[in-house]
């Protein structure tokens, strides 16, 4: 299918259908958060287990009012980072009229209100609370630009051309639904911005409950193994560098010459989909400092180590 334009895809949401369309994160398989059947589409479409819950997307603050409970530290951070790279993981309101399978039967919903023009855009245009993971099969690698939606999803998808993604990572997901934020998902806003807003050290989850997006330990992994903390090539693989690349490996894709981390984030997915090719036997890392938006990136890559 050839890509479509904003208003195409605004009338193909308002008639149930999927679309793919750019944030300032990773591309987005979109579907009417709450029409049941179009939120069914997505799980079809990425083969997403329906117990792993979706990230419902806002036009604008006043959007929340109805979906979920906001209380101090909820409108403190979103005065803070919206829009922009930040889910918050609220209490549903009683009447809220998102689908049951976008919070996979659990009592909250997660949020966020993003950055891009083209979404905030289709959001305005659309009128309602659009779901939209990340629009590729689910455990592959995330698709941040459109030809890695075509890729992953076919060309049966629709897709909303919006260029390579600024951040590149998924967003930082923060549990608000107890009396301690959760940290939930490193993200594209480190953790550490968002202590200095809240006043007060972020928690952990205690169990393996699946209370967010992108808590699955095996995730955004390519066909090929992945190995970190590379310093030598093991055989035939591609390295992804980070600094100055070393000698001896089959391919290289660069992250970062000057060891920038934002850099890396951004093109984190683009390395990954570009070394997983049939001629390599894996994809190997070089070692990335676990600071600021490193730890969102080695979140993501730990998970690709693991498989699918």
């Amino acid at each position: 299918m050839p890509d479509v334009t904003i208003a195409e895809a605004v009338d193909l949401l308002r008639r149930g259908e999927v679309v793919a369309l750019p944030t300032e994160t990773v591309y987005g398989l979109a579907a009417d958060a709450t029409n049941p059947a179009a939120v069914a589409k997505i799980y079809a479409a990425k083969g997403r287990p329906d117990f792993n819950p979706l990230i419902s997307h806002i036009a604008d603050y006043a959007q929340l009012a109805g979906l979920a409970l906001a209380d101090s530290r909820a409108k403190a951070l979103a005065d803070a980072f919206w829009p922009g790279a930040l889910t918050l993981v609220l209490p549903r309101a009683a009447a809220c009229p998102v689908a049951e399978a976008v919070s996979a039967g659990l009592p909250s919903l997660a949020i966020r209100l993003p950055a891009h023009p083209i979404a905030r855009e289709i959001l305005r245009l659309v009128g309602r609370p659009v779901a939209a993971p990340s629009a590729n099969r689910s455990g592959h690698v995330s698709p941040s630009t459109a030809a890695h939606v075509r890729h992953s999803l076919g060309p049966a998808i629709p897709v909303v051309e919006g260029g390579p993604c600024p951040v590149g990572l998924e967003s930082t997901v923060i549990g608000l639904t107890g009396s301690q934020a959760l940290l939930l998902r490193p993200g594209g806003i480190p953790a550490a911005a968002i202590e200095a807003v809240l006043g007060a050290p972020l928690g952990r989850p205690q169990s393996a409950k699946l209370e967010s997006p992108g808590m699955l330990l095996k995730h955004y992994a390519p066909s090929r193994p992945v190995r970190l903390d590379a310093t030598t090539a093991h055989g035939n693989e591609g390295l992804l560098s980070f600094g100055p690349a070393r000698p001896g490996f089959a391919a290289y894709f660069s992250l970062s010459d000057t060891g920038d981390l934002t850099e890396a984030a951004a093109k984190l997915y683009a390395g990954l989909h570009a070394l997983d090719r049939a001629d390599l036997d894996g994809i190997a890392v070089m070692p990335i400092p676990e600071e600021g938006i490193g730890a969102a990136i080695l979140d993501r890559l730990r998970r690709a180590a693991r498989g699918r």
